[in-house]
């Protein structure tokens, strides 16, 4: 798996349990301290962001890390 393709993933990941807590990506960006426009390029796989994040939005979206990475 190319380094794209994981990235796309895991922010596919983050979308689908962001819509799934019927949160919206303001209010995720509020709750985790993460910029609202890094928060939207990391769930397009747009960029690779650090682990912390990963954690933060995890924490905020009270789901395991683990489920994040799903199918990675």
């Amino acid at each position: 798996m190319t380094k794209e393709v994981v990235i796309k993933k895991v922010g596919s990941n983050i979308r689908k349990q962001r819509l799934s807590k019927g949160l919206s990506l303001n209010k995720l960006s509020i709750e985790s301290g993460i910029d609202y426009s890094l928060l939207s390029r990391i769930e397009h796989g747009k960029i690779n962001t650090s682990i912390y994040q990963f954690y933060k939005i995890s924490k905020s979206l009270n789901t395991k890390m683990s489920e994040i990475l799903e199918d990675v």
